[in-house]
């Protein structure tokens, strides 16, 4: 292992800094924009399958390239491909032409290259740092992000309010550029991927197949994938109701809508500094259980809670954050540790494909759902069945006994 490791992920991670800064605030930008000028829980949900039903669909293919291609290079390429689809929509909207068509293809194309991008960073971290401290730089990487989803929606919020929404697409670029150029300054070792190299359909299909094996030979793993795809199907809906819930329930504007989001923000940078300075004795796969039930119990609460108690839903919203971010470096430490290096692009990917499609599925009823059911009577419903996936956790033994002999 390369003793300069924490060097090279300072330079990572100052670039991702910057990059994932700029990315929030365009996000947060967007929805603000689509939530002010459609109040459409319809609008949102489709916008955020367009953001996601891409890298679903091609991740497992990506993953096998990934797998097999310079890490380093992909990571770049991809960055600079959504950077590429970003100035597109920027120039499209300068000269006036601002629809959710053009939008939700826009994201899609976005979608594209984030497919290549997350499993490829993902996969890179075990070839950079010793296993001993994976936790704590999952740790670290929820800090980043989190501080990311505090300025990034302060961010955002300001940009939207004196920029017209084509230039605030800008600072993803901006952000982008900065990412790409950190990459340059760092190397990171490459996986000899097994037997062949050719990238025939027969060796992408039978590499799909392995890590698809790889998954479901280690029984604990498979239940943890199979928990966390159910509970990702009941917290995509919920997610995208977020901003509508503080504009219809709690009667609230752009202000309330990016307090939300910080204070998101400010749980995951909670929970990442407990990872990153605290190193827990406990298994990772009873913290995953817990944080199941903790997030569905703020979910279900926030339903519950009337239109004037908006300060409550904040701190609920905290809780939540924190208890998010303690669950996916978990998640993600724990495949770091079950699979082999030169499998981990195949098997990010495959995860997130199986786990995005059925959210999509629940995404397609979030329009009927909250104008029937009502958003804050669907908070509690998908809270619900997320504190049962929780309880469900604890009672199946061979996710139980997964990493039990690992090093916490």
């Amino acid at each position: 292992m390369d003793t300069n490791w924490k060097r090279k992920f300072t330079i990572l991670w100052i670039g991702q800094f910057i990059s994932l800064i700029s990315s929030s605030a365009v996000n947060f930008a967007i929805i603000i924009w689509l939530s002010l000028k459609t109040e459409s829980a319809e609008v949102l949900a489709f916008a955020a399958i367009a953001a996601l039903l891409p890298q679903a669909l091609i991740g497992p293919f990506a993953g096998v390239y990934i797998d097999r291609w310079d890490r380093k290079k992909t990571m770049i390429f991809a960055d600079g491909f959504v950077a590429l689809c970003t100035l597109s929509m920027s120039i499209s909207f300068y000269f006036g032409y601002e629809s959710l068509p053009l939008i939700y293809v826009m994201l899609g194309l976005r979608s594209v290259g984030s497919a290549f991008h997350m499993p490829a960073m993902q996969a890179s971290i075990p070839l950079l740092a010793p296993q001993s401290e994976l936790l704590r730089i999952a740790g670290i990487n929820q800090i980043i992000q989190s501080v990311s989803g505090i300025a990034g929606p302060a961010l955002g919020a300001f940009a939207i309010g004196m920029l017209s929404i084509g230039n605030v697409l800008l600072l993803d670029i901006f952000g982008a550029a900065f990412a790409i150029i950190s990459l340059l300054f760092i190397y990171i070792p490459n996986t000899i991927p097994d037997e062949k190299t050719a990238a025939s359909f027969r060796n992408i299909w039978n590499d799909m197949k392995t890590a698809f094996y790889e998954i479901t030979r280690n029984k604990g793993l498979w239940y943890l994938f199979l928990y966390s795809i159910v509970g990702l199907f009941c917290i995509m809906p919920v997610a995208v109701l977020f901003p509508l819930l503080t504009i219809n329930h709690f009667k609230g504007d752009k202000f309330e809508i990016s307090i939300i989001e910080i204070i998101w923000g400010v749980g995951m940078l909670v929970g990442g500094g407990l990872l990153g300075i605290w190193k827990p004795t406990i298994s990772k796969v009873i913290i995953i259980n817990f944080m199941h039930i903790i997030i569905g119990v703020t979910f279900a609460w926030s339903g519950w809670l009337s239109a004037n108690q908006f300060v409550f839903f904040v701190i609920l919203t905290a809780i939540g954050g924190i208890s998010a971010s303690l669950y996916n470096a978990s998640f993600t430490t724990i495949i770091q540790e079950e699979i082999q290096h030169n499998m981990l692009g195949r098997v990010f990917s495959l995860y997130y494909s199986f786990s995005v499609l059925p959210s999509i599925i629940g995404l397609l009823f979030t329009g009927f759902i909250a104008d029937f059911i009502g958003i804050n009577h669907t908070f509690i419903i998908l809270g619900l069945v997320i504190i049962l996936i929780g309880i469900c956790s604890f009672c199946t033994p061979a996710l139980m006994n997964l990493s039990k002999n690992k090093n916490l």
